[in-house]
């Protein structure tokens, strides 16, 4: 009988799901939200917030949403109020 050799293979990233969020209504203009949600190789969820305005730009942020579960994750990111989108939009433009 042969041993087989140990192969370290790099995980495989998850790939994120993208949900389209309510629009963010600033005095000018709508601007479009989605929230790209993948789950880490630890079990843990996490999501980056991505913002496009009417001229097609577009702004990300960092997977700053975490979640034990993909509940949490999801109260984490239904707890946002306007005012705290429109501030976090206002500090990547």
């Amino acid at each position: 009988m042969t041993a087989q050799p140990y192969r370290s293979t790099a995980p495989v990233p998850r790939d994120a799901v993208v949900h389209e969020l309510p629009p963010l209504r600033l005095t000018d203009q709508m601007v479009t939200l989605q929230l790209s949600v993948r789950r880490d190789d630890d079990g843990a969820w996490r999501a980056s917030l991505r913002f496009i305005d009417p001229e097609a730009r577009v702004r990300d942020t960092a997977e700053i949403f975490r979640g034990d579960s993909e509940a949490e994750l999801w109260q984490s990111v239904n707890g946002l109020q306007d005012h705290h989108l429109r501030a976090l939009y206002l500090s990547l433009a």
